[in-house]
């Protein structure tokens, strides 16, 4: 089973690859498995240091059990090992997250990233039990808590986690939820137990304070300024890491007021099309029109990010990897 002792460094979040007809409301197989396979070769051999599928980003909400089903098999196969792969399995309820989960074991995936229920709001002793339940389910399979509170409609506070480190298969957590002050008090929880993967701009001073790495959707866009940025604090180069933070929140700018999550996941779809690292595909419905000011900026952060990437470019090296 794997431990949160295997896990460091960056989580690049996967998009769910869309056929050249996946915009279609009559597609029922739209998963590019080319596209799939190009891009993660290329990730995985630019260092990489683990793989999740199907969050918001990563279309959980847009793709059919059989869609799914072929995106996580595709995925292991691709990847065979060479780094962990927690497929995603979020869902309005537990006896379905328990029925993807189930798949996702038996199709060979190192462990699960599970968001809780979401339909309706849930109370915080129901999210702990949904957790505790999924791993008395699945002992030998590594757990990640997918904490998203704008969608998943709850917030996991820290005193939660004492009830969470007791069982040992809970593994990790994907979260940018946290102050500072309360980032330490949950390091004084889950250190050792849990791996924490903050916000790629959080990683400094987050990464000081034990964070073990950061997710990253933009690496999908080219990941060498996310994989700086893990060295530089790998390396405990703070200044490096401050100044790689500030560079890639410039260059990476969300549509919409803070807050509004209406076109974000998606915006970052079209980037990473825009910007040309890997094709992402077009997007599934419902998002069947997007506003001309969306595309606009969605073209200018690709350049700005493209730009980014010639600033910081890859150093290809296994040390450098973290592997």
């Amino acid at each position: 089973m794997i431990t949160a002792g295997d896990l460091k460094g960056v989580i690049a979040m996967m998009p769910a690859f869309t056929t050249k007809n996946g915009d279609s409301p009559d597609a029922e197989d739209t998963v590019d498995i080319a596209a799939l396979e190009a891009a993660l070769e290329k990730m995985i051999g630019d260092g990489a240091n683990a793989i999740a599928t199907t969050g918001s980003f990563g279309e959980c909400h847009t793709l059919l059990w059989e869609e799914q089903k072929k995106l996580m098999d595709a995925t292991i196969q691709v990847v065979r090992k060479r780094v962990p792969v927690f497929a995603g399995c979020t869902t309005v309820n537990p006896r379905e997250t328990k029925k993807q989960v189930k798949f996702a074991q038996e199709a060979g995936a190192d462990g699960v990233l599970c968001g809780v229920p979401h339909y309706l709001p849930s109370s915080v002793d129901n999210a702990v039990q949904f957790y505790l339940d999924l791993a008395d389910a699945f002992p030998k399979l590594g757990i990640a808590v997918y904490h998203n509170p704008a969608i998943h409609h709850v917030r996991l506070p820290v005193a939660a986690f004492t009830r969470l480190v007791s069982r040992p298969n809970i593994v990790a957590m994907k979260d940018s939820h946290r102050t500072p002050l309360e980032f330490m008090k949950l390091m004084n929880i889950v250190k050792g137990k849990i791996s924490v993967f903050c916000y790629q701009t959080q990683l400094y001073p987050y990464f000081m304070l034990g964070a073990a790495g950061c997710w990253s959707i933009c690496a999908w866009m080219g990941p060498s300024p996310i994989l700086e940025l893990r060295d530089a604090c790998f390396a405990g180069d703070w200044e490096k890491a401050k100044q790689l933070c500030l560079d890639i929140d410039a260059a990476y700018v969300e549509p919409g007021q803070p807050g509004d999550i209406t076109w974000r996941e998606n915006f970052h779809k079209l980037v990473i099309n825009e910007a040309g690292y890997c094709y992402a595909g077009p997007l599934r419905p419902p998002f069947r029109h997007v506003p001309a000011d969306v595309i606009e900026q969605s073209k200018e952060t690709a350049a700005s990010w493209n730009r980014l990437c010639e600033k910081y470019p890859h150093r290809e090296t296994a040390v450098r990897a973290g592997r």
